[in-house]
């Protein structure tokens, strides 16, 4: 929004602005923020920046955990939910002492994921449609304990209610898929979503009912490049959950949080652009895909497993990715064919749209970093020529789950659980580290931290199995 300091402060002057609050991501993917009086708006702010604690975000050990925030001017925008004028920016994290930009800052590495790119002379840039799935629910409760496990979600649309009486028009398990109203009973809320979002200057192309029937819904943006849409992913998550808590419900982007009921992923589009480009087009290619196209998707089929620890990198992931749903399980590529890993729309034929979509991700991953790896693994196959044909990839523009379990087990399949996941990206994580994108080190830590989350599930007893076992 702003081009330079003075034009931010003569704005905030101008416009009675009385808070700036400084946003921030964590290593794993979660906003904070710090808030400040509009008088310590000042140019030293834009040098010095506001100190705070890496180390309670995960991005630093507790013995050098003094870091400090410095705006990037260009996102500042008004924040619509203070009850005060607030100018709300995102913020770059570096050293407290030099102001250096933090190497492990999220921002940072996808910034150096593209720099590299440029480096490659592949392209000079990529492009990125992420899609948005989320449940809106009513009521929600969850309780964990040493003799005690429990949660409860509800949602007025939901065709459980129907034996209590009402007006009838509810949404059956599976059958919300473009919904209309008053079987929607979310278009509303979906619209103040996407008119606050585009009062924040972030572009929506479109929003729906999605396929889960209590409540979940759809927010798509147009294609954009790889900072501003992982900017955008952050953004998106705050305004539903901002909006939908002024209207008394509550959004959550969780893969999976209802039992046999449609997950919630979030697909991401993708191409590259060299001097306005597209590298992924060929009149004569399979799906008008060039070559670099498929060597890019080779790359991501290759590292899919090590990739899903940073695009699938919570315990609920796995309950998502299950053979029977639309959510791929294996890898490989295909035309229109949503059960596959990475699938190349139809619809998408003119020169400067050709694009294809890596579809296992979900909204629990951190966006910078599941961008810049994925970026980073479609490099690879690329300088090295990863065909997916040759490597049993596809393509396959048929239902697998049509074929028998022994055909159907030839491909190639996606880890089941985190925990394979980050052994996977232990075994295979040097196309990260090309160009210094990702460190070693970053990504040990990433690992034993998920390995932590993963066995902290794996721990505890599962209501269910007292259902099944107790009389044993």
């Amino acid at each position: 929004m702003f081009k330079n300091f003075d034009v931010a402060a003569a704005f905030v002057r101008e416009s009675g602005i009385r808070m700036i609050d400084l946003k921030f991501s964590d290593l794993w993917g979660r906003w904070h923020h710090v808030t400040l009086a509009s008088s310590e708006f000042t140019p030293e702010l834009m040098s010095a920046g506001v100190g705070f604690d890496g180390s309670s975000v995960g991005l630093r050990s507790v013995k050098s955990g003094d870091m400090a925030l410095i705006p990037d001017l260009a996102t500042g925008v008004l924040d619509p939910f203070w009850d005060v004028p607030t100018v709300s920016f995102i913020c770059g994290v570096v050293e407290a002492d030099t102001k250096a930009s933090y190497f492990r800052d999220p921002r940072v590495i996808a910034q150096r994921a593209e720099a590299y790119l440029r480096q490659t002379g592949i392209a000079d840039q990529s492009r990125w449609g992420p899609e948005f799935e989320f449940y809106v629910f009513d009521n929600v409760a969850y309780e964990n304990g040493v003799n005690t496990a429990s949660y409860r979600v509800d949602s007025a649309e939901a065709d459980w209610h129907s034996p209590e009486g009402g007006l009838g028009h509810y949404v059956p398990l599976h059958g919300g898929y473009h919904a209309i109203p008053p079987r929607d009973q979310l278009a509303g809320l979906r619209t103040r979503i996407v008119t606050t979002l585009e009062e924040m200057r972030v572009p929506v192309k479109y929003h729906h009912h999605e396929v889960g029937g209590p409540g979940q819904c759809e927010i798509e943006t147009p294609l954009m490049t790889l900072l501003p849409a992982a900017d955008a992913v952050q953004i998106i998550k705050y305004v539903s959950k901002m909006v939908a808590r002024q209207c008394g419900q509550a959004v959550t982007f969780m893969p999976k949080p209802l039992f046999g009921e449609a997950g919630n992923g979030m697909h991401f589009h993708q191409h590259l652009f060299k001097r306005g480009v597209n590298q992924f087009y060929d009149a004569k290619g399979y799906s008008l895909l060039s070559d670099a196209a498929l060597y890019y998707i080779g790359g991501q089929l290759l590292h899919a497993p090590a990739l899903l620890a940073f695009t699938n990198p919570s315990t609920n992931s796995y309950r998502r990715l299950v053979p029977g749903y639309e959510a791929p399980v294996n890898c490989f590529f295909s035309t229109g064919n949503r059960s596959a890993a990475i699938r190349v729309p139809k619809y998408a034929t003119q020169p400067d749209a050709v694009r294809m979509e890596f579809r296992p991700p979900d909204a629990t991953c951190n966006p910078y970093l599941a961008m810049a790896a994925m970026l980073m693994a479609g490099i690879d196959g690329i300088i090295n020529k990863v065909d997916p044909r040759e490597h049993g990839f596809g393509p396959i523009d048929e239902n697998i789950f049509n074929w028998t379990p022994e055909r159907r087990a030839e491909i190639k399949a996606l880890p089941t659980s985190l925990g394979e996941a980050c052994e996977a990206l232990r075994a295979d994580h040097e196309f990260l580290l090309a160009g210094e994108v990702f460190d070693d080190e970053m990504i040990q830590d990433w690992i034993k931290a998920k390995l932590k989350e993963h066995y902290a599930v794996l721990e505890r007893p599962h209501p269910y199995e007292v259902q099944m076992y107790f009389d044993l």
